[in-house]
């Protein structure tokens, strides 16, 4: 990383620590700390987990009203993302700079990277029907296996906890493009039974998702439908044992252009994903943790008249024996299998199974905190490979703390770069070249290195983290000879280090955020002929500043965030400018039971975009009414 960079990260450090000095006195109630399952596979408080994590809980979700959960990530540290023209087209989450396939994604728990593509169905899953979202940056495998490159995104669709009361929620909101959403729940929990149930739909006219640069141009409106399933069941049938069910059911009917003399291009995208949980303290050192997983993924893509479908299905089984060496030592002793499936005959292979057996260590000792992981994954096709992970933090203070984690991941191919059959195409009648899946590829391997600094007081909160992320046997998914004959292999190779500055203040009944990011996303094998080649969609600079305020019963907010610039191709010839950005929102409780909520994004109507070709939304407003008891 540049010198520049190092310099601009401490003048913007400097900056958020002169400005919350002077306010570290104000009095005000610490904040209750968010209980965190992902970075341990163990419930933490946030305060006590050693790594970058940070949570989207319920009511950051509520204030985003239109936007998509890809769109909600992207304003967290560390993450971009990119658009194919609105949230019923295909989406890709960048976590630290690493690949949308490289980070691995869970809803409760269970993994839904599509096996056959390594996308996320991101335009499925609506944020209505999110409890929060827990994510994990740096290289995971030794806690997760395949695809925790850059790390991991949990999306928790139930809420536990103590006896609560029966309790029901709704909204309904209206917007530019047309677009309604709507969405209802119930919760609750007594004599150890707890239970949850939402639903949402929404539909809208969109906007036109493609710009004369798009060789799919059509100068017309791309809407969509969504409609959403989410349910929990559980069951403390005695002190110490819990039996838990978990459903989630995504669906999205989406346009999208293919060009002015075609039919009207439209793609179905559905997502599944089940749990079923048995938590059982065996004895009082002893916690045991049986869960069947079950995710389910189909696609229905229709243009030029017919239609092509693809399906694919993961089944889990996982039991994870917690056990507590001392008051301030655990082991957790994790087996698992994962079998993937995938739909008909389009593939050479339709089966993969992968056996895994991992440990995670966790001790606390007056000022130390240590994290240590390890596990083997077998996979089907090409054996094991072993992921480890080390992570020590040490309290300078009651509020600093300064920490260190060294960590590998790993990215098992896809179906599609494995196992794609044999395709020779034609020109004129005559062979011009061919394709297939490669059987010999090799997975994706990373080593992730950082170190942080953070504070927590009542009212001021600061970071920074440092990182570095050496990825190797980056595949190529279409790479072709002279004579055009084409395969998937692994020649790439990447390097992408950081900076990731974060600072939040209360002043009594006003909140301000800010966070930098400063990386150098560097593909170490560029293209002939060039000295260097930014990964592609991915900027080097993005900054992100949030105020909030709350009059009585009126709570104001606005947002800006500055993204620099990317480049939508590997040779860095095809340049995304950077843009600014600005939103509004503003929220009123007209009661302890109802109230409206406004936001506006895109104030100053920028015209931008995320990927050539692509538009993205311009100034748009929605306004939502919630109610609840």
């Amino acid at each position: 990383m540049s010198s520049s960079y190092f310099r601009q990260s401490l003048a913007v450090l400097s900056s958020l620590v002169v400005a919350t000095a002077g306010a570290q006195t104000t009095t005000q109630t610490p904040r209750l700390d968010s209980i965190v399952v992902t970075a341990s596979r163990t419930p933490q408080l946030v305060r006590d987990v050693v790594g970058d994590v940070s949570v989207i809980d319920k009511a950051e979700l509520q204030k985003e009203g239109q936007n998509s959960v890809a769109e909600i990530l992207a304003k967290q540290p560390g993450i971009q993302f990119y658009s194919s023209g609105g949230p019923q087209t295909p989406a890709g989450v960048f976590v630290r700079g690493t690949g949308p396939s490289q980070a691995l994604v869970l809803v409760d728990g269970v993994r839904i990277n599509s096996i056959t593509t390594g996308a996320i169905n991101w335009n499925a899953i609506d944020p209505a029907t999110i409890e929060r979202i827990e994510i994990v940056r740096g290289a995971a495998s030794s806690l997760y296996g395949s695809d925790a490159i850059g790390g991991v995104i949990n999306i928790i669709t139930r809420n536990t906890g103590e006896d609560r009361p029966l309790s029901a929620w709704a909204n309904v909101g209206y917007g530019s493009n047309d677009t309604f959403k709507s969405s209802t729940g119930i919760s609750g929990a007594q004599d150890g039974w707890d239970y949850a149930l939402s639903a949402s739909m929404a539909d809208s006219n969109g906007f036109n998702a493609t710009n004369l640069q798009s060789s799919s141009y059509n100068d017309d409106r791309d809407g969509y439908s969504q409609h959403s399933l989410s349910g929990s069941l559980g069951y403390r049938w005695q002190p110490g044992h819990y039996l838990a069910l978990t459903a989630y059911n995504g669906y999205m009917n989406g346009d999208f252009d293919m060009g002015n003399d075609v039919l009207p291009a439209y793609a179905i995208t559905r997502q599944q994903a089940y749990t079923l949980t048995s938590t059982d303290d065996l004895t009082d050192n002893w916690q045991s943790i049986l869960r069947f997983g079950f995710s389910k993924e189909y696609g229905d893509s229709r243009s030029f008249g017919s239609a092509y479908t693809y399906e694919s299905l993961q089944r889990s089984y996982s039991w994870q024996n917690n056990l507590k060496l001392s008051p301030q030592q655990n082991i957790s002793l994790v087996l698992e299998r994962l079998e993937e499936r995938t739909a008909g005959s389009t593939y050479t292979t339709n089966r993969r199974n992968t056996n895994s057996v991992g440990l995670v260590y966790r001790g606390d000792f007056d000022r130390h905190h240590l994290q240590a992981s390890l596990r083997n994954d077998n996979i089907t096709g090409y054996g094991n490979e072993v992921t480890g992970g080390l992570a020590y933090d040490f309290d300078l203070t009651p509020e600093w703390t300064i920490g260190i984690s060294g960590n590998t991941g790993f990215r098992a191919p896809t179906f599609a770069d494995m196992y794609y059959p044999f395709e020779q195409y034609y020109w004129g009648g005559f062979p011009s070249g061919s394709y297939s899946g490669n059987p010999d590829l090799k997975p994706e391997k990373s080593r992730n290195i950082e170190a942080r600094l953070q504070y927590a007081g009542d009212t001021t909160r600061l970071g920074m983290v440092i990182y570095q992320n050496k990825v190797e046997d980056l595949i190529n998914g279409y790479s072709c000879d002279i004579n055009f004959d084409c395969t998937a292999r692994n020649i790439d190779q990447a390097t992408i280090r950081g900076i990731t500055l974060t600072a939040e203040q209360d002043y009594g009944n006003t909140t301000l955020r800010a966070s930098a990011d400063f990386m150098d996303p560097q593909n170490d094998n560029p293209v002939e002929g060039e000295t260097g080649s930014q990964l592609n969609r991915r900027a080097r600079q993005v900054y992100m500043l949030g105020v909030t305020h709350r009059i009585d019963a009126l709570s104001l907010g606005a947002e800006y965030q500055f993204t620099g610039k990317r480049y939508d191709d590997v040779a860095n010839q095809v340049q995304l400018g950077g843009f600014s950005l600005v939103n509004l929102t503003a929220a009123y409780d007209f009661s302890k039971n109802a109230g409206v909520q406004i936001r506006w994004n895109n104030v100053l109507d920028k015209d931008y975009t995320l990927a050539r070709g692509y538009n993205m939304p311009g100034s748009n407003v929605f306004v939502n009414f919630s109610f609840r008891m």
